[in-house]
C-alpha cells in the first residue's frame, strides 16, 4: 500500500464571474521513503495539489476528489477538526517564503514549540527542548541561541532551516515542500537538498516535492510528475523521464534548462506561446498551440494514458514525435 494515495483530485476556483480548474482529475501514488516531484510553469497547479492535501486552498476553492488516502486512511471523509489533528503532525509543508511563513512578532523556537505543544501535547519547556533539538538537526549553528530570535534576524537559508525544524519537530510520515530552494542562492540551494535528502534517509520520510527548477528534480526525485494547465501530462520515475522524455512539453521544458550548445556557446530555448488561460482552455490538448508535432487529432481531449510500461503521458503523438 502506498504511504499517499490521491485519486482524480480537482480543485476548483470560482472568481466573480469566472469559475476554473486549477487542478483537473489529477491522480499520483508515494511510496514511503521516496520522494515524487510535481515539475511544471508557475499557474500550473502544482501548489493547489500541496494545499488541497492539507485543505488549506483560499477562499473561492473547492476540493473534490474520488480519494486522498494516507497509509489506507481516507482524508477526505474528515472533519475540519480532524484534518487539523493530522496537519502538522502526519503531514506538514514546507512553504515557499519563509520569510511570510514564519510569524515575525514571535521566535522562531516558539513557533516550533507551538506545533509540539498542539500535537503531542508537552508541557512549555519539554516543547522547547524539542524544538531546539529539532533546530539543531536541520543544521542550525548554536540553536539555543538561535532559538530566542525572531525570523527576521535569520538569514535566508537559515529562515528555511527553520520551516524545514518546524515541518519535521513532530516526525511526519509525508513532509510537502513548495519550491524549498527557490529564493536561496546556488550554495544554500546545495544545502537544502542534501538536508532534506539527510532526513529522508534517517526518517524514511516521503516527500511531495513542489519545483520548477529540473535540477533540483534531478538530486531528489524517484519519481515525476509533469503538470501543464491544471493537468498531469507525463508521469515516470526520474531516470526514465531524463533519459527519454516521451510528451512535447516535456521535451521543451528539458531543452529550456540553461545549456551548453555543441560549439560550445550558450544558448537558451524557450517555448513558444503562453500557457492558456485556465478560465478558456482549447478544445482539445491543452498544449497543442504551442505544440510544433499538433496535428488534427489533437483537437480531440487527451486521456493521460500508459505509453510503455509504468511510462504515462498525455499525448496520442507520444512515441511517433521522439525522433
Amino acid at each position: 500500500m502506498p504511504l499517499l494515495n490521491v485519486q482524480n483530485l480537482s480543485v476548483r476556483f470560482e472568481l466573480g464571474r469566472q469559475s476554473f480548474h486549477a487542478v483537473d482529475h489529477a491522480s499520483f501514488t508515494l511510496e514511503e521513503g521516496r520522494t515524487l516531484a510535481l515539475v511544471g510553469e508557475s499557474g500550473c497547479g502544482k501548489t493547489s495539489i500541496g494545499l488541497a492535501l492539507l485543505r488549506l486552498v483560499p477562499p473561492g476553492a473547492t476540493i473534490q476528489a474520488d480519494s486522498i488516502a494516507v497509509r489506507g486512511r481516507e482524508l477526505t471523509r474528515l472533519t475540519e477538526r480532524e484534518i487539523c489533528a493530522i496537519r502538522g503532525k502526519d503531514l506538514a509543508m514546507v512553504f515557499q517564503d519563509p520569510l511570510t511563513a514564519l510569524n515575525p512578532v514571535y521566535t522562531v523556537g516558539e513557533q516550533i514549540a507551538e506545533g509540539l505543544r498542539l500535537h503531542e501535547k508537552l508541557k512549555r519547556r519539554e516543547a522547547w527542548t524539542r524544538a531546539v533539538e529539532a533546530m539543531r538537526e536541520v543544521g542550525i549553528p548554536d540553536p539555543a541561541q538561535r532559538a530566542r530570535e525572531y525570523p527576521h534576524q535569520l538569514s535566508g537559508g537559515l529562515r528555511q532551516r527553520v520551516t524545514i525544524a518546524q515541518a519535521i519537530a513532530c516526525r511526519p510520515a509525508l513532509l510537502i515542500a513548495d519550491e524549498p530552494t527557490t529564493a536561496l542562492d546556488v550554495s544554500l540551494q546545495a544545502q537544502i537538498i542534501d538536508l532534506l535528502l539527510q532526513l529522508q534517509a534517517d526518517r524514511r520520510l516521503s516527500i511531495l516535492l513542489i519545483t520548477h527548477d529540473l535540477g533540483v528534480v534531478a538530486e531528489m526525485a524517484h519519481d515525476v510528475a509533469v503538470m501543464y494547465a491544471g493537468q498531469i501530462v507525463e508521469y515516470a520515475d526520474v531516470k526514465s523521464l531524463f533519459a527519454r522524455p516521451l510528451h512535447p512539453y516535456t521535451r521543451g521544458l528539458m531543452r529550456s534548462a540553461p545549456g551548453l550548445a555543441e560549439n560550445g556557446e550558450r544558448r537558451l530555448y524557450s517555448l513558444e506561446g503562453t500557457v492558456p488561460d485556465l478560465a478558456r482552455l482549447p478544445a482539445g490538448c491543452r498544449f497543442a498551440p504551442r505544440c510544433p508535432h499538433a496535428v488534427d487529432r489533437c483537437q480531440a481531449p487527451q486521456a493521460l494514458r500508459e505509453v510503455e510500461p509504468s511510462r504515462l503521458a498525455r499525448c496520442c503523438r507520444a512515441l511517433e514525435t521522439l525522433s
